[in-house]
């Protein structure tokens, strides 16, 4: 879309005098504000680039089409000098703020997240969507505080591993997951690919289990919680889509590498750690 037809766009909502009002939630590259006729509208940090707002777009657009519980995605706009794109306003909460409130859920939660995430690797959708290898290659190559030796070492057991063609979506986690009074709602497609199911699952597991091991979470109860949690929704998926627990075991590794590329200070030590431990994985 040109910037042209986004100011546009911008200049008709502006005379509708539609007010923001306060967000209504935050992520790490926009803030959520409520809209009209059903909509929320993600507002981007005017840091964050067009052309990966138009990339949004089309990957939720085709997602949304194959199916899965996802909202359905509107256009861009411009407001107050910032991109953002417009989303069917979804009525819940994530399952990470849920499970708080109701932890005697934990078990029904879980299985839950291992089913959506089955159903997932089930789909084989046709759209232009990137090479999961590829990404996960470039992350690797791009983890400047792996060290040489060790990234050379992951890029060894990377090139043995096997291909794949499912949908992944990349930063699947209870926080990516909005419940709602009928369903649960996958969001947040931003880093989707088309790849291996089990590099996807050792994604999850790197995400979680990281927010434990690093401090982030510091009461005990809680820790002994999402360990619970996490171990409830990796058998499920098992038992779900049986075969492949080594395969998953060899990929933690690996994507606990490519993790580090994000720069997430308070992970490196404890990812590089994982990382380390591809030496142990036959």
């Amino acid at each position: 879309m040109s910037q042209q037809l986004i100011r546009s766009v911008g200049r008709r909502n502006d005379e509708m005098n539609n007010k923001l009002g306060s967000p209504i939630a935050y992520g790490r590259t926009a803030e959520i504000y409520a809209w009209e006729n059903g909509q929320v509208l993600k507002l981007f940090y005017d840091w964050f680039q067009l052309k990966n707002i138009e990339y949004e777009k089309r990957i939720s657009r085709a997602v949304h089409a194959s199916g899965l519980p996802v909202p359905s995605v509107g256009e861009i706009i411009q407001r107050d000098g910032r991109n953002g794109l417009m989303y069917e306003h979804v009525e819940g909460i994530s399952m990470s703020e849920m499970m708080p409130r109701k932890p005697w859920g934990i078990f029904r939660y879980a299985r839950r997240m291992a089913e959506l995430h089955v159903e997932m690797h089930a789909s084989t959708i046709r759209a232009d969507i990137p090479n999961q290898r590829q990404h996960i290659r470039r992350k690797i190559s791009q983890a400047e505080v792996l060290p040489a030796a060790l990234q050379s070492k992951i890029l060894t057991a990377f090139e043995t591993m096997s291909e794949g063609n499912r949908l992944c979506h990349g930063d699947f986690h209870p926080g990516n997951i909005m419940v709602t009074g009928q369903d649960e709602i996958i969001i947040d497609w931003i880093d989707t690919t088309l790849g291996n199911p089990l590099a996807d699952l050792a994604r999850t597991s790197i995400i979680i289990i990281g927010s434990v091991e690093t401090g982030e979470n510091r009461n005990p109860l809680t820790k002994a919680f999402i360990r619970v949690f996490h171990s409830t929704y990796l058998r499920h998926y098992f038992s779900l889509r049986p075969g492949g627990e080594n395969e998953y075991s060899r990929w933690l590794p690996i994507v606990a590498a490519a993790r580090l590329s994000e720069n997430i200070s308070e992970l490196e030590k404890w990812l590089i750690v994982q990382a380390k431990m591809v030496s142990q994985i036959g």
